[in-house]
């Protein structure tokens, strides 16, 4: 099997590599500013038409730039925008509404208005459709384990549409063989998300590496049986934090695939 080596040490032989997309392969924390901004201000925009006093619209903005992980200095890696999937941030957006004195019924129906209105905004112009660029050192790397063999996919909480729109602006189809989203069942964090997305690509867990910006990917690949946990701290402004992992990347060129030496090197930990 192709050896992975972080800054010249071997760390583990593979045969297959599942990627997390936003804030390890795609520089998304752009879009997704916009996106929660842009979310905000269509709540906002709904409470001014039933009247809401300005203590409400303030309380507002607070409470869904905390739900969402917004701050001064960006985003919050471990923010529901950046980890959770679309279902769990309406959730998220309905429960603010809660907070505020709507019943769940209209809370609910409001946060479904909020998420409709922006993606409207999102299809009419490129102010919201922004491209999902690779992180620096990516594309060599996906294409370096291509040319040994490593067969790789994404593992996401994005929608399905939303990967193949990553996947399709990159030109990755010829490297990326396999996705797992949010609709598919179940969906991660779930380790068997990560058992059945080894399924299709034919590959055991223990014999796959999983490289992702949270925790909870990190956590969710070790009870899966995955052989490597690499976490990747360079995807955000403010660096995750995370405790899971075997291995840290701080840059994508640290990471080299190279063809199976003839001396066998078992997965290693820090």
């Amino acid at each position: 099997m192709p050896q992975l080596l972080l800054k010249g040490t071997p760390i583990g032989k593979i045969q297959g590599v599942l990627f997390d997309k936003d804030g390890t392969l795609c520089h998304s924390e752009p879009h997704l500013l916009t996106l929660a901004k842009g979310r905000i201000e269509q709540a906002i925009r709904r409470f001014h038409r039933g009247n809401a006093s300005e203590s409400v619209v303030c309380k507002i903005q607070e409470l869904l730039s905390a739900a969402y992980g917004l701050n001064a200095e960006g985003l919050d890696p471990g923010g529901t925008i950046a980890v959770a999937s679309r279902h769990h941030n309406l959730i998220s957006t309905a429960t603010v509404f809660c907070l505020l004195g709507e019943g769940w019924p209209q809370a609910l129906a409001l946060a479904n208005e909020v998420f409709t209105a922006v993606d409207a905004l999102e299809n009419e112009g490129p102010c919201l459709a922004t491209t999902r660029t690779l992180l620096p050192g990516a594309l060599s790397l996906l294409q370096a384990l291509r040319q040994q063999g490593v067969i790789c996919a994404v593992i996401s909480n994005d929608s399905a549409s939303g990967i193949e729109t990553f996947l399709n602006q990159n030109n990755l189809h010829d490297t990326v063989t396999e996705l797992w989203s949010a609709e598919h069942q179940p969906a991660k964090p779930n380790p068997n998300a990560v058992k059945r997305l080894c399924q299709l690509m034919g590959l055991a867990p223990a014999h796959c590496a999983l490289i992702g910006d949270a925790d909870s990917d990190l956590q969710m690949a070790r009870q899966a049986g995955i052989g490597l946990s690499l976490g990747y701290m360079a995807g955000w402004n403010q660096p995750p934090t995370l405790t899971n992992y075997h291995h840290l990347i701080h840059h994508w060129n640290d990471l080299v695939v190279k063809a199976d030496p003839k001396i066998t090197h078992n997965f290693s930990s820090p």
